[in-house]
């Protein structure tokens, strides 16, 4: 008698999980489309590069300050270093879009 009563308690702690895990995935399916992760630019780089495009590539606004600008383009950078298996002209490209917002250059090429 008691075994009995013990595979019942377990048939229906069992059907109470799965119940819980269909309801669980049904409103993880269902979470609205601002949750899911940061969708980045596509596209490619502009023939010369302007201070939208700049602003774009390290991910602030064009009228940043230079401390949030520095910040940003460190953050980019570290993600996509030459040495960390980055790309030379990804690398080349960051730091163009730097010397842009900083006032380095006048956003019409390169600056070499």
């Amino acid at each position: 008698m008691t075994s009995a009563l013990m595979a019942g308690i377990a048939v229906a702690a069992a059907a109470y999980a799965g119940r819980y895990s269909i309801l669980a995935w049904q409103a993880f399916k269902a979470r609205p489309p601002s949750a899911k992760l940061r969708k980045f630019y596509e596209g490619g780089f502009q023939p010369v590069m302007n201070r939208r495009e700049a602003a774009l590539i390290l991910g602030v606004r064009e009228r940043t300050p230079t401390e949030k600008v520095r910040e940003a383009h460190r953050r980019v950078m570290v993600a996509n270093h030459p040495d960390a298996g980055g790309s030379h002209y990804l690398a080349s490209k960051i730091n163009e879009a730097k010397d842009i917002l900083l006032g380095k250059t006048k956003g019409g090429g390169s600056a070499f």
